[in-house]
């Protein structure tokens, strides 16, 4: 007799269970150190590479073999439309939160980079005001909070000297923001599709903006300035991509974006542990300002759902 199709999700669910708790954690951790790594890796490629030529390397690469292997898999093609949406999302996030993130990071040490790009919720909480949810009560603490925070950031000595590099970092931050939440709200290719599709888009804009600025491929880059790179394009964008789309996908959006709130720290022990980057008091007290505000928008989003 023919197995009904109400028992085969049944019997397949502890199968699926018992993956989801081993997969899930290492996703997390994949999340947290990848993308928290991703900064001092910035970092290090830049001392050979331009800043948006790098990062149009990066996501061309990787979105072009994302979008050949998807292709292979048998996945259809973005439409037109999602091309067009595709491209005003990756040009949002990858094009001016990444690549001015990897301009910021001329003047600005990695870890105090990751700490300034983690005001991006409080952003994201206003811009969701221009589509009617506006921000509630405890929000609106937590925007404060973090206003304040970045205020403190950048009074302190690391970002004090590099006022084009600090204002780059919140042009990144509110970038990023805006194309999250109007990308909701469009018709965007499926899943990995989507990612390839932004990072193909993103990357081809950073090669116009590197054009543009006069940038060149570096003559004799260093081996570890291109390693940097390469770590960028696969680990950063293939696997930290890969891993946060399998998180919003299997578990709740608050632990999916928790990453906001752990990448700083990781950011910053990378940074002075491998790069002797220094941080003064007042960055520590910032880092911990921005965090709490962020942590209170998050914390009122999870008590309204």
């Amino acid at each position: 007799m023919p197995t009904s199709s109400s028992d085969t999700p049944t019997a397949a669910a502890p199968a699926l269970r018992a993956d989801a708790r081993l997969l899930v954690p290492l996703a997390l951790l994949a999340l947290y150190f990848v993308w928290g790594s991703t900064y001092l890796a910035i970092r290090v490629g830049l001392s050979s590479y331009p800043p948006f030529l790098m990062a149009s390397v990066r996501f061309l690469c990787a979105g072009g073999a994302l979008y050949a292997f998807l292709r292979w898999r048998g996945m259809a093609a973005p439409t037109r439309m999602q091309w067009a949406n595709s491209a005003v999302t990756g040009t949002l996030l990858l094009g001016l939160g990444n690549g001015l993130v990897c301009y910021a990071e001329q003047s600005v040490a990695s870890g105090l980079a990751a700490v300034a790009v983690a005001a991006m919720p409080l952003f994201a909480a206003v811009f969701g005001g221009l589509y009617g949810q506006w921000p509630r009560r405890m929000e609106w603490l937590g925007l404060g909070v973090g206003f304040a925070g970045v205020v403190l950031l950048n009074l302190g000595g690391s970002m004090t000297g590099a006022p084009l590099g600090a204002l780059a970092l919140v042009v990144a931050a509110g970038s990023w923001a805006f194309g999250s939440v109007w990308s909701r709200r469009r018709n965007m290719p499926p899943a990995a599709m989507n990612t390839a599709a932004q990072m193909l888009t993103g990357g081809a804009v950073l090669l116009v903006f590197a054009l543009l600025t006069g940038e060149r491929w570096p003559a004799a880059p260093t081996l570890s300035a291109s390693l940097a790179v390469a770590y960028l394009a696969v680990a950063g964008s293939l696997v930290g991509f890969s891993a946060y789309l399998y998180l919003l996908n299997t578990v709740r959006p608050a632990l999916a974006t928790s990453y906001a709130y752990v990448n700083p720290p990781v950011a910053v022990l990378v940074g002075a542990l491998f790069a002797g980057e220094a941080v003064h008091p007042l960055d520590l007290v910032a880092m911990a300002v921005i965090l709490a505000g962020v942590g209170l928008i998050a914390f009122a989003r999870e008590r309204e759902n």
